[in-house]
């Protein structure tokens, strides 16, 4: 996994700007801790961040290949082509030659072979760009689910682009402003614009393109999507093609030249790829999988189940360990760790963003910096839920049939009642939600033969694909890469997304029941307890001292009545909001307000913003 950036600018000569790119690039560098390397052109700067894991010595970026003449095309990228071999042996037969055993040099040959085609070959996560000098144009591509992130803006007659929007940021002619709707729809968890809470920087979409010509010409175009199609295998083939699609997906992800680790909560999409893991390991090298959990000191005191997260993941991650044979250790977190100013701003500055689930972000990424230690890579469930129809609301009928994004049900990171009334006219957050969630349907396909509740399950699944996870995977890779751990999700392999989107939900969810048809695909491999128990969000700590923060700062907040941050949160309301008894906010649900009020404070006092 890396870090990528760069600018190109035809009306310019970009020669003597190389201190420009080492700044931007400076910015990625918890991406890539293990290298630096920039590429310069009169017209273009690439510049690349590694952290290495294939080929370890010969996947050295930014790669390059020569022509006869002297001109080169250059490439910079992250992430992992997962296909790598099979693509090298193909290309082999068509007359290429290859120096390394690196993806990377496998991505370069494949835009030689087919040009601006060549990611529609790709199985993988990845992003890049590539700047050729014989006809002089910029190319930049990101994978079909968005796993890997990328970001560009115009720039006076120019381009700029990065892993992450403080890249463009870096860039000292780059001015910093708020984007109302690109904040309006990160907060409201609608993810319906490529916008970004930053001014003139937007997201490049998954499963898109961008080509930017020297004539000033640029255009981007979507390489894949979901598509309809007719479901012809029974439940029993379903079952076995299922199992098959994710053990090719997960054997290409355990593939790595540095060590390979499990994240285990004992839920079932965690620990039937640590089962999977574990038992290719076992026949490859008659090893154990590393794996790994987290928890809170004093959790097992301190925990009150809720219908939103009924059970805690401890037992049941040590149970599914012991059932699976893994080698593992459980991270544990104290209060201290959790309120750490230093902890809460590494997230804040790895979300380049102010949309944040508060202590889960805080815990994730030190369960990630305390993997590290051990690991440089890490097997996640992440989609499990958003490809099998997994959240309670898949099961709940007012959430089915309500006109809205079916996740604001139950999770919100800001409600709307807290919005400054002036900011709410500005930007009129429920609309925004609202327009996002009747343009999404637009984009579903559907057969003439679907019944009505298959056409709407199909709905909610396409909204949970593109608008949900989405927020998802951004929040893995952010804080992942801040911890310098590379994190592979073999449930966004688009191959296995791609079938069982197409299956009926009458296999998918039978007999109403959470995720049938994945407990069926791994059932032999699972303990009892955790085919049977019901799904449960990553964890969040139960220690009221942690809510006692929270309500100290929210305190510290509202006595700053200069805050930038009221020209969006009410401040009337969030001093309402306060009033609430004690253990009100040992939910995380009850406390997204309050985290999102602090988090929106300091992103736009670090980043110099206001409304």
């Amino acid at each position: 996994m890396c870090g990528i950036t760069g600018w190109v600018d035809y009306t310019r000569d970009l020669t003597h700007q190389t201190c420009v790119l080492g700044a931007m690039t400076e910015t990625l560098a918890l991406r890539g801790p293990d290298a630096s390397g920039h590429w310069q052109h009169r017209h273009a700067l690439l510049g690349h961040r590694r952290l290495a894991i294939i080929d370890l010595s010969g996947g050295v970026q930014p790669m390059t290949y020569r022509f006869a003449n002297g001109q080169e095309v250059a490439l910079v990228y992250t992430g992992e082509v997962y296909n790598h071999d099979a693509l090298r042996d193909r290309l082999r037969r068509a007359g290429h030659v290859f120096v390394t055993r690196s993806d990377t040099e496998v991505v370069l040959h494949a835009y030689l072979e087919w040009g601006e085609r060549c990611c529609e070959y790709f199985s993988g996560m990845f992003a890049f760009a590539l700047f050729d000098e014989r006809d002089g144009h910029c190319l930049l591509v990101r994978d079909r689910l968005g796993v890997k992130p990328l970001y560009y803006a115009h720039h006076q007659q120019g381009l700029l682009f990065g892993s992450e929007s403080k890249a463009i940021l870096a860039h000292p002619a780059f001015e910093r402003a708020l984007d109302v709707v690109g904040l309006v729809d990160a907060l409201s968890l609608a993810r319906g614009t490529p916008r970004t809470a930053l001014r003139g920087i937007v997201e490049l979409p998954p499963g898109h393109r961008l080509s930017w010509r020297p004539n000033g010409q640029m255009k981007v175009c979507r390489y894949w999507q979901l598509q309809r199609r007719e479901h012809q295998d029974d439940v029993s083939t379903t079952v076995e093609r299922t199992r098959e699609l994710l053990a090719n997906a997960l054997g290409e992800q355990l593939h790595a030249d540095v060590p390979v680790c499990s994240l285990l909560s004992g839920g079932l999409d965690s620990t039937l790829l640590t089962a999977l893991a574990q038992q290719r390991l076992w026949a490859e090298q008659g090893g154990k999988v590393n794996s790994f959990s987290v928890d809170f000191v004093g959790q097992a005191e301190q925990f009150q189940a809720d219908a939103f997260r009924p059970e805690r993941d401890q037992p049941y991650a040590l149970a599914a360990a012991e059932h699976i044979g893994s080698r593992h250790q459980t991270i544990l977190i104290d209060n201290r760790q959790l309120v750490a100013e230093q902890a809460r701003l590494a997230v804040y500055r790895a979300n380049d963003s102010a949309a944040t689930f508060g202590d889960v972000d805080t815990s994730l990424y030190l369960l990630f910096k305390a993997i590290r230690e051990h690991s440089t890579v890490a097997i996640s469930g992440e989609a499990a839920d958003e490809v099998f129809g997994g959240y309670a609301w898949f099961r709940d009928p007012q959430a089915i049939a309500a006109p809205r994004l079916p996740w604001l049900s139950r999770m919100q990171l800001l409600q709307a009642e807290l919005i400054n009334p002036e900011f709410d006219r500005l930007c009129n957050f429920a609309e925004h939600q609202d327009n996002v969630y009747r343009q999404a349907l637009e984009a579903v396909e559907h057969l003439t033969a679907d019944t009505p509740h298959e056409r709407r399950m199909r709905e909610i699944c396409h909204l949970h694909l593109h608008h949900w996870l989405p927020t998802l995977l951004d929040r893995k890779d952010r804080l992942s890469m801040a911890a310098s751990l590379e994190v592979r999700v073999p449930f966004t392999d688009h191959a296995l997304v791609e079938y069982v989107y197409n299956v009926p939900w009458s296999i998918k969810g039978h007999g109403g029941e959470e995720k049938w048809l994945l407990k069926q695909a791994g059932a032999d491999l699972l303990p009892p307890s955790v085919l049977a128990r019901r799904k449960s969000p990553y964890p969040t700590s139960a220690n009221l001292a942690y809510e006692r923060f929270l309500r100290e700062r929210s305190r510290q907040l509202l006595s700053d009545v200069a805050s930038p941050v009221f020209q969006i949160i009410d401040h009337r309301r969030l001093a309402c909001e306060l009033q609430q008894p004690q253990g009100y906010f040992n939910s995380q649900l009850r406390r997204n307000n309050l985290e999102t009020a602090l988090a929106l404070d300091t992103w736009l006092r670090e980043y110099g913003l206001t409304v």
